[in-house]
């Protein structure tokens, strides 16, 4: 299907920008993916077409097809593809400087730091490349803590059934899924982990060497499931009981993507320390983990560090995003058109109870649970023109840029439909 792109940013026109946006630049889908095939590492259950450019919440294949974009890069272009102060701000910064690493200083990433702490109200920032990255940084620092508490037996974390956390040895241990586990062992010890969402089951988890809780606001790859109200407040006030480092994983649900800048303001807490990454650079590499002045004093000079982090080039797109998303009239944006996307996803639940088991989320971050494996109407969806995921087996995600305009959400339920329907 396609329909007019309304109301979406427009990137700096030139003519040859205007020729890029009228055709195709580089040939076929097939032909890119049999070369992929070739030469990729095939870990990747890939969706067989090649993406070329994109504007808003439209991208195009490089056979010209168009597609109603509502995964933005699983949560990841919040601003949308293309997003005309973020190209701008790359392009400056490009004709400046690229990289120093970090032996020397840089404004945008001392801009940057600034940005996420004033926003957070958490007061030290680290950044990395990516979100494994940065909840490997957690993971670090709850251990690191401990140790200059004087609690040198603490070390474990808890952490949730069905949550996801990296790819990383460390990170995919914390992870409570055994699917991604699975051919990698023996894992690291410290982590164990409790049904999401129980309290009563995290407290008795509690023990000698129990550091931190590691907790996602909502489940993302768990399916899109929503922390019960007062559950993360009730981790905090347990954590202050018993001594622990409350860490928050808000890879994919910080920088607006609930309605508000990050998803534990929802419910009035300060973590002691948080995971950033996707939507933090708007698609360009970047992670970050927060802190409290007095846990960050324990990563001192040589206790951890990144080559890359905090590029120049993704540090100038990442402070675009946090300028933009600090911005009240975004966030309420955000939340209302998350719930009228709920509201028309509901009523199609309504229609088709035998085929939708739920339609859940918060903000811009919404799942649809069937009844039955969703790849199927996954890839029905992207014939019909419109391209989502999986999160977990039976649920679809949508995860759109904070531009999508309700007209694009009707389209999405519509073309939803149409493919549950077949």
């Amino acid at each position: 299907m396609r329909e007019p792109i309304v109301s979406q940013p427009t990137p700096m026109r030139t003519a040859k920008n205007d020729a890029a946006q009228a055709t195709p630049t580089t040939g076929n889908n097939q032909q890119w993916i049999d070369k992929a095939k070739a030469h990729l590492l095939q870990n990747y259950k890939q969706q067989p077409i090649v993406l070329e450019r994109g504007l808003g919440s439209r991208v195009w294949d490089a056979d010209g097809r168009e597609y109603l974009d509502l995964l933005g890069g699983i949560a990841t272009c919040g601003l949308g593809h293309c997003h005309p102060e973020v190209v701008a701000a790359v392009r400056a910064q490009l004709d400046k400087l690229w990289h120093t690493s970090n032996v020397f200083y840089s404004e945008p990433q001392i801009d940057l730091a600034a940005r996420l702490t004033a926003a957070s109200g958490l007061q030290r920032a680290f950044f990395c490349n990516s979100g494994a990255e940065a909840n490997e940084a957690l993971l670090k620092l709850a251990r690191k803590v401990q140790k200059d508490r004087g609690n040198s037996e603490r070390y474990e974390v808890i952490t949730f059934d069905n949550s996801f956390h990296g790819r990383t040895l460390a990170t995919v241990t914390a992870t409570g899924q055994t699917k991604y586990q699975k051919g990698f062992e023996p894992l690291p010890a410290g982590f164990t982990h409790v049904p999401y969402g129980d309290l009563e089951a995290v407290r008795k988890a509690v023990g000698p060497h129990t550091a931190a809780i590691l907790v996602e606001p909502i489940q993302g790859e768990g399916g899109v499931k929503v922390a019960p109200p007062g559950f993360l407040k009730a981790l905090r006030s347990l954590c202050d009981e018993k001594g622990l480092l409350l860490l928050v994983d808000e890879i994919q649900t910080g920088m607006g993507r609930t309605g508000k800048v990050f998803a534990y303001q929802h419910e009035g807490i300060l973590p002691d320390a948080i995971s950033l990454a996707k939507a933090l650079g708007n698609g360009l590499p970047i992670g970050a983990m927060l802190c409290t002045e007095e846990a960050g004093k324990s990563l001192a000079p040589g206790t951890h560090g990144s080559t890359f982090g905090g590029n120049l080039i993704a540090a100038v797109a990442a402070n675009v995003v946090i300028r933009k998303v600090t911005e009240p009239q975004l966030l309420r944006d955000v939340a209302q058109k998350g719930e009228y996307f709920l509201t028309r996803l509901r009523e199609l639940q309504s229609r088709m109870p035998t085929v939708i088991k739920e339609a859940r989320g918060l903000g811009l971050l919404i799942g649809v649970e069937l009844v039955q494996d969703a790849a199927p109407f996954i890839a029905k969806c992207r014939e019909l023109g419109m391209l989502v995921n999986a999160a977990g087996d039976k649920t679809i995600r949508f995860a759109p840029a904070y531009t999508v305009t309700n007209d694009d959400l009707d389209q999405g339920v519509r073309i939803l439909e149409r493919a549950l329907k077949s």
